[in-house]
């Protein structure tokens, strides 16, 4: 009888405490009736992980199922050396013998279809087909509580206590309080991180403000520095023009004196009786009125004004050129533009081009390097950059030769190679900063206009602006000076352009 009871125990569902039927295994190893395991699964797909319901090993994708057919067949020979059992299973809530359709392992009751219906709503019982262990347990008392609804909570009037299934429960609620710690611990995490990225943002708000501060600061330095020298200058032509208008004023007062005197004396001559012998012989000295003297005062005059328009110019010109300064000095304080390695594309270098061998110097030569002709390779001593620019801000800096003639800009990549037509600033395709007979001028489309600025520096920035359409030339002297700036819709990729001849030139480092 022991044996026949410890076989009974190995040979129920942990689930439905039944003998099983048509067992499966999951790969944890244990085993369970296949419609039994299979609602607890269902079940379980809207948490996401899978558990079995003995070890609760978990997995992320649904188990799959694999048929015990030798459990299956000891459990059928063990059912049939048991003596016949009654199969009829009645409602536990029916006052009446009405068939039961389910039972509950949570409440241990069985139900009609009628008080199923009310059943449903509860979350988490776990229903199976009728068991005559189910119909055996006492009538759960919160079944006539509120709207009928039997709770999720084990009943506290079952007839035994179900100790398997607190287990069950209690393991269920140390799996959820394991997966709320592990959450909240992740929650706690977040919120670190969200402090920390928080105090990054407001150390970086205070070096900003920092760093907006010392650009005020620079700012209206340059511009007080920029009104000194700008009123010194109107001072000193102040100065300068009422020297040469007090001189000229001291120079009329000395002739009106003498024209006063030559008048008295001629009134006493006009008294006298006899006046004629002195009359003959100081006539000549008498007549000597340089009447010119007024008109060169009034040239003076004339002078004066004309020199205080060129000093307003003078003035003007100061007073743009520092605004310019201190406007590039803003901009490469704040790192406007973003510095960009340029490297020559030894595929489109003309064959009068000596190329560096880190390919960031140029030189002109007479002698033929004999470069493959390809459809990119220049017919003249012009080359362009490996890197093109469709996006963004971006700038470079080379030094160029004070003697020779070159030719520094951007260009589409389809520009022409050949002709006249393909020299830079001699089509729609290229703009560029000229250099030629000890002259700046900027060229497009053959349009040509001379710059009055004299090379003070060898050093060239270019500043590209693509989404703006601005393509700006600086020389790179004390203070910087802006030489023009191009505005122009581009509508392809963008080439650093290069032409040399009779000098050199070379890109300098880009790294800041």
């Amino acid at each position: 009888m022991a044996a026949s009871t410890e076989l009974r125990e190995e040979l129920t569902c942990s689930i439905c405490l039944s003998i099983y039927t048509d067992p499966v295994t999951l790969r944890c190893g244990h085993n369970f009736c296949g419609i039994c395991i299979e609602d607890t699964l269902e079940r379980q797909k809207t948490t996401g992980v899978y558990t079995c319901p003995d070890c609760r090993a978990e997995c992320q994708e649904r188990p799959v199922l694999q048929r015990n057919t030798t459990l299956c067949n000891i459990a059928k020979h063990f059912m049939s050396t048991q003596p016949e059992q009654k199969t009829w299973v009645l409602c536990t809530y029916c006052d009446l013998p009405v068939s039961a359709v389910k039972s509950c392992l949570q409440c241990e009751t069985s139900m009609c279809d009628n008080h199923l219906r009310k059943h449903d709503r509860s979350v988490d019982h776990i229903l199976i087909a009728p068991t005559i262990l189910a119909a055996k347990a006492k009538r759960c008392i919160h079944s006539s509580v509120g709207d009928g609804t039997i709770p999720i909570n084990v009943c506290r009037t079952q007839k035994q206590p179900l100790e398997k299934n607190a287990e069950r429960e209690n393991d269920k609620l140390k799996y959820i309080l394991q997966k709320l710690t592990a959450k909240r611990k992740k929650t706690e995490k977040r919120v670190q991180n969200l402090q920390e990225f928080r105090r990054k943002i407001q150390e970086k708000a205070a070096g900003e403000r920092e760093r907006a501060a010392a650009q005020f600061r620079d700012i209206r330095r340059r511009m007080e520095d920029l009104e000194k020298r700008v009123l010194g200058k109107i001072s000193r032509q102040e100065q300068e023009a009422s020297v040469s208008v007090s001189n000229l004023i001291q120079q009329l007062e000395i002739k009106k004196d003498e024209l006063y005197s030559k008048i008295l004396y001629i009134e006493e001559l006009c008294n006298m009786t006899k006046p004629l012998p002195i009359l003959q012989l100081e006539t000549a000295e008498l007549c000597d009125i340089d009447d010119g003297d007024e008109e060169d005062g009034e040239r003076d005059v004339l002078k004066f004004f004309v020199a205080s328009d060129a000093d307003k110019n003078i003035i003007s010109e100061t007073l743009q050129s520092g605004l310019v300064d201190i406007m590039t000095g803003v901009k490469g304080g704040i790192n406007v533009l973003k510095r960009s390695g340029i490297l020559l594309d030894v595929n489109t270098a003309g064959n009068k081009l000596i190329l560096s061998g880190d390919l960031q110097a140029i030189s002109w030569t007479e002698i033929s390097q004999n470069r493959p002709e390809t459809p990119e390779l220049f017919e003249y001593y012009q080359v362009l950059s490996t890197t093109r620019f469709s996006s963004g801000q971006h700038c470079w800096e080379l030094e160029t030769s004070k003697i020779g003639r070159w030719r520094v800009g951007m260009a589409y990549a389809s520009i022409e190679r050949k002709g006249g037509l393909s020299l830079l600033g001699n089509n729609k395709k290229s703009w560029c900063l000229r250099w030629c007979n000890d002259e700046f001028s900027i060229m497009h489309d053959c349009r040509l206009i001379k710059l009055p600025h004299k090379l003070s520096s060898q050093r060239i920035r270019l500043n590209l602006d693509y989404e703006a359409g601005q393509l700006s030339f600086y020389e790179l002297c004390d203070p910087i000076r802006h030489l023009h700036t191009f505005t122009a819709a581009f509508t392809e990729p963008l080439h650093a352009a290069f032409c040399v001849w009779t000098g050199c030139m070379r890109i300098l480092s880009s790294e800041r």
